[in-house]
């Protein structure tokens, strides 16, 4: 695998040319809309694959290696017949070398409305799908939602499905009031767990996954109690259970998002967390990363003190904001897909640039209206860096907000990373 970043005067013939590898196969690969207009500063996604080299005089499984970036070792592995000593003219196998670091467990989150074809494209990178969301209402009942299409589809293609259960007040936000009703009265606590394992047990769910955010700090052993009761009841009966996690940086960490999720507490009663590691940039604030490498690090480097490293899932954005400069206080920014982001800054001809501190892409352009922008999203060099976090801090994988906008080359680099477990 590479990823080739495109300088100025650069054509995706000339990209072809420069790596061997067949124009319409990079098109293919990384699904391009206008592989004859490309922008400075995009990336592409060069999947070399197995390739053929014929052997020149004075040739040696060395210098042939050397050549395609690959050692001895690897190119013995993709010939085993080949003999001791290369002739001219003889064809052997040139492996990528990309080399896989191991299997990890992806998830993905998907509203009930998500494009069917999407879900269908997104399915066979995913372990588990998370279908968003069950909203629990202050009396312990639940607002249905229409999951029946996607649970279907994703148990034909060996994924498990999620329920989601999230303290969203209907029409509106997380309401730290409603997860204060149900953390606080125990026959309403009940009440909700019952009608969860009802919906589990009905609707063939693989496991449960608690989205409670917003939660009042003094609701925190309340919360506590609340997910260890749910995981004696579920554990039993064969479900899974995962919580969603603000992302912290230490145990004592203040506010009104991080200080009722505990860490080492929550960590003994549940199967995975998701680590919500990311909105640094986001619609009501400034212009920056949304997910910025940085920060990332410093949520992990606390995280795997706290919770064992393969119940971690990191969660990665699927998107990007288009912000108005000068930020004003209210304004919002516009959401983006990241393949949207490289088709703006196209029509408006920006050059994409790379911050590395970061590690995400960045442009700026003016409107119609003389105004600047500035866009932040994600491209395949920072879903790069972030999947390689998994392997440095040996995490069980990662999960993504949302799956509902496809991004084509997030999913060629983690092929070319992990292979993705399976547990059905």
């Amino acid at each position: 695998m590479i990823l080739h970043v495109v300088k100025p005067g650069e054509s995706l013939y000339s990209i072809s040319k420069l790596y061997g590898v067949d124009m319409s196969k990079i098109i293919k690969d990384n699904e391009m809309m206008n592989p004859n207009n490309l922008v400075v500063g995009q990336t592409i996604v060069v999947l070399e694959g197995l390739r053929k080299h014929k052997v020149m005089p004075g040739q040696s499984l060395y210098s042939i290696g050397k050549f395609y970036g690959v050692n001895t070792k690897d190119l013995l592995s993709a010939n085993p017949d080949l003999g001791n000593v290369l002739m001219p003219g003889q064809v052997i196998n040139i492996p990528d070398k990309t080399k896989k670091l191991g299997t990890i467990e992806v998830n993905g989150y998907a509203f009930p409305n998500i494009d069917m074809n999407v879900l269908m494209k997104t399915l066979p990178n995913l372990t588990y799908l998370s279908i968003f969301s069950y909203e629990v209402r202050r009396d312990g009942t639940l607002k249905e939602i229409n999951d029946l299409p996607l649970i279907n589809e994703a148990k034909k293609l060996r994924v498990a499905p999620l329920m989601v259960i999230s303290n969203i007040e209907e029409g509106k936000g997380f309401s730290s009031d409603i997860a204060h009703e149900i953390l606080t009265n125990n026959v309403i606590q009940n009440k909700l767990i019952e009608n969860v394992v009802n919906v589990l047990k009905e609707k063939s769910y693989y496991g449960l996954d608690v989205d409670f955010e917003y939660i009042y700090p003094y609701d925190r052993e309340n919360y506590i109690k609340f997910l260890r009761k749910m995981n004696e009841r579920l554990k039993p009966l064969g479900y899974t259970l995962t919580v969603a996690l603000a992302p912290k940086t230490s145990g004592e960490q203040k506010g009104l998002l991080y200080e009722a999720h505990d860490y080492p507490s929550i960590g003994k009663y549940v199967s995975h967390v998701i680590l919500m590691t990311y909105e640094w940039g986001y619609t009501y604030g400034p212009a920056m990363a949304v997910a910025p490498i940085n920060e990332v690090k410093k949520v992990l480097s606390y995280a795997v003190t706290a919770i064992p490293p393969n119940k971690i899932l990191l969660g990665i954005p699927n998107y990007g904001y288009d912000w108005t400069l000068p930020f004003v206080q209210g304004s919002a920014a516009k959401t983006l897909s990241n393949t949207g982001a490289v088709e703006l800054a196209r029509m408006v001809k920006a050059a994409i640039k790379y911050d590395k501190e970061s590690e995400s892409p960045f442009y700026n352009y003016y409107d119609g209206n003389g105004k600047q922008h500035e866009v932040w999203f994600e491209d395949a060099r920072s879903i790069l860096a972030k999947l390689l976090l998994v392997n440095k801090y040996n995490l069980g994988g990662v999960s993504y907000w949302t799956i509902g906008r496809y991004f084509p080359q997030n999913w060629l680099v983690l092929r070319a990373l992990y292979d993705v477990k399976k547990v059905l």
